[in-house]
């Protein structure tokens, strides 16, 4: 029984015989894919407040530190990625607040918002202004929530991380797996094109890992619209001390994604946080959001690979690399993107052509494409 699953109505069922079968699945099992892509961003962490502490997590900080991004902040950051030829904002900030974070609601109230995610729509809105398309990954979302910002976005997405009950995720303020298959469920009712995840080395055994996978594919079986899934492995930080997978583990995850999501779902890993060169016969298929901006504000000491690093992995590979937007282009072209995003899709101007020449794979992935 995956935690939180009742509470939160979550009616998923994982056959055994589904878990054994990709507890059996090893790297040779599974083929390489004939090309990599990845999408180029700007990450823009609208606050560090987050109603839970994991123990692996440096992103959050605690009531009276959290601080929150002004909109002349996020439009300046917004601004300096489309100059760099980024398609995608990158939206985060810690699970919905809770009532410790006192500052940060009187932050919100100045800038005229009662919550987090009404403000996010005003960083949305900033970000489409300045030529990019909004990605939003603002962890576990009512229904009321994600519809609040759902047609200005993208895409949008959570780590499910593991459907285990882990005591790095413990405490009064613990995440629930029910709760963060409720949010990709709510995406998928509402037709949002989905990225998520599992964290690798936090607890969990191989079981669980199988379980997730599958989780993730009986969502996905349901609604069609989970675009992507990211293999991550956990990294040492200030606060983690506990380890992190070695190769063999993550060839195994990986392959194990592969082999347990439908073939029109990527696998992806973080080339920052995971070898990537050793992971493409694996089955993965992208290397994730880069940004040629700003940091990695969820890892902060693992920094972004130059983009021709990129293309040293793809060409060790053999395989050639793409450069995607933040949607993938199954959902353009069956029509899952909002009327905001298909407007900024087909605008002329720089930006417009920017995000169609994406789709097109016109650019040279080591070429900023000017927004001037």
């Amino acid at each position: 029984m995956i935690p939180g699953a009742d509470e939160y109505d979550v009616d998923i069922a994982i056959p055994d015989s589904e878990v054994e079968r990709l507890l059996s699945v090893m790297p040779e099992d599974v083929d390489a894919a004939p090309e990599l892509s990845y999408c180029r961003n700007v990450f823009v962490p609208l606050t560090t407040a987050c109603r839970y502490t994991c123990t692996y997590c440096t992103y959050y900080d605690p009531p009276g530190q959290a601080t929150l991004m002004s909109p002349e902040e996020i439009r300046d950051t917004c601004r300096a990625g489309a100059a760099a030829g980024c398609t995608e904002a990158l939206f985060t900030f810690g699970d919905d607040p809770d009532d410790r974070y006192t500052e940060l609601y009187d932050q919100l109230a100045e800038l005229g918002h009662e919550s987090i995610h009404e403000y996010l729509r005003e960083a949305c809105e900033i970000a489409l202004s300045e030529g990019l398309l909004p990605h939003a990954n603002p962890g576990d979302q009512t229904r009321e929530q994600m519809a609040t910002v759902a047609d200005l976005n993208a895409s949008m997405g959570v780590m499910l991380e593991t459907t285990a009950d882990v005591q790095a995720h413990g405490g009064p303020r613990a995440k629930s797996p029910g709760q963060r298959l409720a949010t990709i469920r709510t995406a998928g009712e509402l037709g949002v094109p989905f990225t998520t995840g599992i964290l690798v080395g936090i607890g969990e055994d191989w079981r669980d890992r199988a379980e997730s996978l599958l989780a993730i594919a009986a969502m996905h079986d349901r609604y069609d619209h989970v675009q992507e899934v990211i293999v991550q492995p956990v990294v040492e930080n200030e606060r983690w001390r506990g380890g992190s997978p070695d190769l063999a583990t993550m060839r195994r995850a990986t392959a194990m994604a592969r082999a347990g999501l439908p073939d029109d779902v990527s696998v992806q890993v973080p080339p920052n946080l995971a070898p990537a060169r050793e992971l493409v016969d694996c089955g993965i298929d992208d290397l994730g959001g880069v940004s040629p901006v700003t940091d990695d504000h969820i890892n902060p000491d693992y920094a972004w690979p130059a983009l021709d690093e990129l293309e040293a992995v793809a060409d060790a590979a053999g395989v050639p690399l793409r450069e995607r937007l933040p949607v993938y282009e199954r959902f353009v072209d069956e029509g899952w993107c909002p009327s905001a995003i298909e407007r900024a899709i087909d605008a002329e101007g720089p930006a417009g052509r920017r995000f169609r020449a994406v789709l097109e794979r016109g650019v040279n992935p080591t070429t900023a494409v000017s927004s001037d």
